[in-house]
């Protein structure tokens, strides 16, 4: 049980959904535990083991995955992650069992890459994160994904080269914080100027309802554009108070009303400029967040 968590960061990772992590971590040990303890006593690694099941879980999850996203309503998002003592801030209930507290926060847990992460095969995805994440040799990473150690170098590789192509320079931590903090005023002002000027002229705004919540069914491209839908956004909500979060650990904001979380944001930030702006409504992915 002491690799509970080291299976739900991999899962977490490979699945960018806390609730189906969990699931699969669950299905490793209930398939653990289902066999004979002789069988059992006879796995000389079986934190290896568990490895294998969770990475082989995963992939299978990936593969259907593909085939329900063409049933999604509107774009998908991963599911985003709060910070341990904020979420314990916003959320009222016990956090004991939550899968939220097993991810450890960094910057393979980013929305920027988890979005990178969501555009490679399943096999591909399985691949660079079991070796360039975790760390697990390829004649390791061949057994689990069912190809030779070369064609899982090759998979690695290649999501790499998607990784690399996807990421640029990105501001640091205390500049990104002053980003979304004069972003937030900005919003609560409808200060469409004071916008334009955060946002990149390029920046792309996703919302994911996924015909849960009202979102936008396209994204919204454009720094005039986004600035104008925000401030058209803000009128129509009312009242809401946006709270400053870490957003897989990134600076971030919450949307809530009277207690009730009702949006995530997550941001991708170059040295002075919002270049990505992700918004989870969906309110399947916002169950960590919220009481």
């Amino acid at each position: 049980m002491s690799e509970r968590r080291n299976l739900a960061n991999l899962a977490y990772r490979l699945l960018g959904s806390l609730t189906e992590a969990e699931d699969a971590v669950q299905e490793a040990y209930a398939r653990w535990f289902a066999q004979p303890v002789e069988r059992r006593a006879a796995v000389s690694n079986a934190a290896a083991w568990l490895t294998t099941v969770v990475s082989r879980i995963c992939m299978d999850q990936l593969r259907s995955a593909r085939i329900r996203r063409e049933r999604y309503v509107g774009e998908w998002i991963p599911e985003p992650l709060p910070a341990r003592a904020e979420w314990s801030a916003l959320s009222h209930g016990s956090t004991a069992t939550d899968p939220a507290d097993h991810i450890t926060l960094d910057e393979s847990v980013e929305m920027a890459f988890l979005v990178v992460l969501d555009s490679m095969t399943p096999a591909e995805r399985v691949a660079f994160m079991l070796h360039d994440v975790f760390r697990v040799p390829f004649n390791e990473v061949a057994e689990i994904v069912g190809r030779t150690p070369g064609a899982c170098r090759e998979l690695a590789s290649s999501g790499r080269r998607r990784v690399a192509a996807a990421r640029t320079r990105g501001a640091r931590a205390q500049r990104r914080s002053a980003v979304v903090s004069e972003f937030r005023q900005a919003w609560q002002a409808k200060d469409v100027d004071a916008l334009v000027r955060l946002l990149d002229p390029s920046v792309v705004a996703v919302a994911d309802g996924g015909g849960r919540a009202m979102a936008s069914p396209t994204p919204v491209r454009g720094h005039l554009q986004v600035a104008d839908f925000l401030v058209r956004l803000a009128g129509l909500a009312g009242r809401l108070d946006l709270l400053e979060r870490t957003v897989n650990g990134q600076p971030g904001l919450v949307a809530v009303n009277g207690g009730q979380v009702l949006t995530v944001y997550a941001f991708d930030i170059d040295e002075s400029h919002i270049r990505r702006i992700w918004a989870v409504r969906n309110p399947d992915k916002l169950r960590p967040w919220s009481s």
